[in-house]
């Protein structure tokens, strides 16, 4: 197979796995916020967190379904695409991946009518044991697929026969060494991406004078689990980091775009620089004596592997995940950034007032998402020339395919997807900039807890169900009512 129709099939899995990976982050992250809106309503019976349930229930929905049918095309590409890969590994990844849909994928897909639709249909505990098991199945999904990419980092538990991988242990399979620190690391990320988006979205309507309690209840949420999560994912980035060190050395090497060590000299820590893999040096180079040493060995004497030290086939591309990473890193400086920030505005209270703190956030909604791509692109760029690491050459891996078949279904997977994740991002925007109603769960809501669906439908838009008093009306009584209530908590 040429080199051209290898770089293409990478390009096209790269581009589709993008796609994908976004709509389970934010799913991942809105399943158990949804989850806590749903527990904090039955504890207090605060309206507010009902309003904010039926809000984002909606955007959960509709990502969901964009994340279902984008997978769908990354199990045919193994086939397709990569079919020695699946020749030679899909002894460990096939279980893997079958594991997530008999566990995962079938707990959510049972539950998930009845937290979309059983508000009238089943109990307030029962319902709520829907959102719950949603969220673990969630959770779980991630489990296995980070399992199976794990094992693909840092593989063992398994033997060669005939040139195929057969496993012997699957207890160090799916616990192999850098399974931790990634499972947490993409959970956590999932996390800060969807509480940026609820953040972003709550300081964009507060922009627009669009200030009630369901608002300020989204902002202030968010920001909390940001202040919580944002330095811990920095400490388990760093952990994530040494682990990397022991079993990817190159990898490392790469990231820090390190080509050699000068006799017993710490390694310096590159800011910034253009790596050149060509002439095997760095162009336009700012650095920091010492400080990757400490970084990186937690030592001031001590270097790190350097990329000369690796043969020049075995290199990942310095260029690509030396950026990557470093956009990944500043990303997650602004978030811990943002959550101090909103500490210090707190204590002033002027935390819903403050326009430039605003713009900020609303600024950083997509940078969740952004750091998620760069961390993975960083991740698995720097895994090369590797599929399973040390074990299977990604150029041994690809289907056999001619240049001009692969770059036609990657034109036509560009464009396919342009248009439908184009569509579907875009009504997801409008849904956010739609924003949350007070006293949503009394108007005609598919899912409302009050109505059923023939009684919405049979409704009249203008007037409230139970008192026949104008909508407009019966919303800013409800809406004085719940700011009245929730503004002081909200400090």
């Amino acid at each position: 197979m040429s080199d051209l129709a290898l770089t293409l099939a990478r390009i096209q899995f790269g581009f589709t796995i993008s796609f994908h990976i976004i709509f389970p982050a934010i799913t991942i992250g809105l399943a158990s916020y949804l989850a806590v809106l749903e527990a904090r309503w039955l504890m207090t019976k605060q309206s507010v967190y009902l309003d904010l349930y039926h809000f984002w229930i909606k955007v959960f929905s509709l990502c969901f379904g964009m994340g279902v049918v984008s997978g769908l095309v990354m199990a045919y590409q193994f086939g397709t695409n990569w079919a020695g890969f699946s020749n030679v590994a899909g002894g460990v990844t096939g279980p893997l991946l079958a594991y997530e849909v008999l566990t995962a994928f079938f707990l959510e897909a049972g539950f998930l009518g009845v937290m979309l639709f059983g508000w009238n249909k089943v109990g307030p505990g029962l319902h709520f044991l829907s959102t719950l098991m949603v969220a673990v199945g969630t959770l779980i999904s991630a489990t296995w697929i980070l399992a199976s990419n794990s094992w693909m980092q840092t593989p063992q538990g398994f033997e060669l026969i005939a040139g195929k991988v057969v496993p012997v242990d699957w207890w160090q399979i799916i616990f192999n060494p850098s399974f931790p620190y990634r499972l947490m690391h993409m959970v956590i990320g999932a996390y800060l991406a969807t509480a940026l988006l609820v953040v972003a979205t709550a300081a964009w309507h507060l922009l627009k004078q669009r200030d009630h309690a369901s608002i300020r209840k989204m902002l202030s949420m968010g920001l909390w689990l940001i202040l919580l999560i944002a330095p811990l994912q920095a400490f388990i980035g760093d952990m994530h980091g040494l682990n990397t060190l022991k079993y990817q050395p190159a990898k490392i090497a790469a990231i820090e775009a390190h080509w050699e060590n000068k006799g017993n000299e710490p390694t310096p820590l590159i800011l910034f620089a253009w790596p050149d893999m060509q002439q095997e040096k760095n162009h336009f180079v700012l650095e920091i004596p010492v400080l990757g040493s400490l970084i990186l060995r937690h030592s001031l004497t001590e270097q790190i592997p350097a990329l000369k030290q690796f043969a020049p086939q075995d290199r990942p591309n310095a260029t690509i995940i030396f950026w990557t990473f470093r956009v990944m890193v500043a990303l997650g400086l602004l978030m811990i950034l943002l959550a101090f920030s909103s500490v210090w505005l707190r204590l002033k209270q002027q935390l819903y007032q403050q326009p430039l703190f605003l713009k900020f956030a609303v600024a950083m909604g997509p940078a969740g998402i952004i750091a998620i791509l760069a961390g993975w692109f960083t991740t698995e760029i720097g895994r090369q020339p590797w599929v399973v690491y040390g074990v299977l050459r990604t150029a041994e891996a690809v289907t056999p395919h001619p240049a001009s078949e692969v770059a036609l279904t990657l034109g036509l997977f560009v464009i396919i997807y342009l248009l439908v994740f184009g569509m579907g991002t875009r009504f997801m925007l409008r849904l956010l900039k739609a924003g949350p109603s007070t006293g949503e769960a009394l108007h005609g809501d598919a899912i409302s807890p009050q109505l059923d669906h023939a009684t919405a439908f049979t409704l009249a838009p203008e007037f409230h169900p139970e008192t026949k008093t104008p909508a407009s009306a019966q919303s800013a009584k409800h809406q004085a009512g719940t700011q009245a209530d929730d503004q002081s908590k909200d400090q």
